[in-house]
């Protein structure tokens, strides 16, 4: 294994192992796993890449740091040469952690400093400038990230975010020294290092400035950032001749299928709106949940009796809808509650048959794929930006794990149809 990716989430982990598998156009891409939790095994000797998805985006501080240095030390024993901390492009995060702590506490396992902080994914509109996060046009304090249920993102600042979650100083390579090359970003990373800047967060705007930043980083022991910061990495690895770069098959998987959806995100819930236009949808109420009058057992029904209709489930809703469920039940009592309705859903639907599975929401595919017990997930073609196809050992159940602000309006039915090879 080359590359060893550390995710902290389930749909993080599917987007930058999506973006490890494409690699640059032309070049290609690693033969990439990904793995629920730290494996207890070795790897299969020909995986160039293994991305272990946690569920540390919004657990304490330091829990998310243990479990962090535990899945470091299982990719170092498996050989990998460069770790990347993958976070989400929107910096999803509080001002008490878990990025800043996770990321200075494996770069002080490795022994480095002049760490790259880079969210930027300019194919979703995230982009840094001056060290500030937006949201396409929009800063990010701006962009419906503030009102985030769990993680509020209320300033856009991320070099200032992180001082608050960190213990030493976080330093800045700006767009006029990425503008300069790999070269000039090498050196500013170095000389960062050496006045004591454990994190750099790092300009980029476009796909080239990642090829940048990928290009300085060759041979760095750590990276942090969203997926697109491994968009050229696998290159690294091809040029220098010790990967081949692969090439994406996927033959499809027909059979049953039911779509999945816990996210709150704008994206999601557009997404719902169109779905419901032309397909099955049952709306999951909050407070039917909590007094028991909507069972796990009327939601299977609900799928099964609609197979063959891309037939959809949710709990997503609006931000002042649920901020008052929360207000009403508690935060954790209600997240709980969703994340076990949801993961024994899709254990029993897949039990009796069920072969397509579409998931959105970061908690929600965690809980989802830690109730499917999954081992290793092949990734499989891009459905769309961000967000693969993974299949099973066995190929017989192919997942669509969806970060809640990805994808186009009509997402849900294409993943189901990419899905089956269609």
């Amino acid at each position: 294994m080359l590359i060893g990716v550390i995710a902290d989430d389930f749909t993080g982990a599917s987007d930058i192992a999506n973006t490890l598998t494409k690699g640059l156009p032309g070049e290609g891409g690693l033969l990439t796993a990904q793995y629920m939790g730290v494996p207890r095994g070795a790897a299969q000797s020909d995986v160039e890449a293994g991305v272990v998805a946690l569920t540390s985006r919004s657990i304490p501080a330091d829990d998310a740091v243990v479990q962090s240095l535990e899945a470091l030390k299982w990719l170092l024993a498996q050989g990998c040469r460069q770790i990347v901390f993958k976070y989400c492009s929107t910096f999803d995060s509080t001002p008490d952690g878990n990025i800043g702590p996770v990321a200075e506490a494996l770069a002080k396992r490795l022994g480095v400093k002049g760490v790259v902080v880079c969210p930027a994914f300019p194919g979703a509109g995230r982009t840094i400038y001056q060290g500030h996060l937006f949201v396409r046009d929009r800063l990010l304090s701006e962009s419906g990230m503030e009102k985030h249920p769990l993680t509020p993102m209320t300033d856009p600042d991320i070099r200032r975010w992180l001082t608050r979650q960190t213990t030493e100083p976080v330093g800045l390579a700006a767009m006029e020294t990425v503008g300069q090359g790999s070269d000039a970003l090498r050196e500013a990373l170095a000389q960062a290092g050496e006045r004591g800047e454990t994190l750099v967060v790092t300009d980029a705007i476009s796909n080239s400035d990642l090829e940048v930043i990928g290009a300085a980083c060759a041979d760095a022991p750590l990276i942090t950032g969203g997926s697109g910061v491994a968009l050229a990495l696998p290159a690294n690895f091809i040029r220098r001749g010790e990967a081949r770069g692969t090439e994406n098959s996927f033959a499809g998987i027909e059979g049953a299928e039911a779509i999945l959806a816990g996210s709150c995100s704008g994206a999601t819930r557009r997404q719902i709106e169109v779905h419901a236009k032309t397909h099955p949808t049952l709306a999951i109420d909050v407070d039917a949940v909590m007094s028991g009058a909507l069972t796990g057992e009327q939601v299977l029904s609900f799928i099964e009796e609609n197979s063959g209709r891309a037939p959809l489930a949710y709990s997503s809703g609006d931000p002042v809808a649920v901020a008052a469920a929360q207000e009403k039940y508690g935060r954790e009592a209600v997240a709980a509650r969703l994340d076990t309705l949801f993961g024994e859903t899709a254990r029993v639907l897949v039990d009796r048959g069920t072969r397509r599975l579409v998931i959105a929401g970061g908690e929600t595919s965690g809980a989802v794929v830690q109730a499917l017990g999954l081992g290793a997930l092949r990734v499989g073609p891009e459905i769309d930006p961000g967000v693969p196809i993974l299949t099973n050992a066995e190929g017989t159940l192919a997942l669509a794990l969806k970060s809640g602000n990805f994808g186009s309006e009509n997402f849900l039915a294409k993943a189901l149809d990419a899905m089956a090879g269609r």
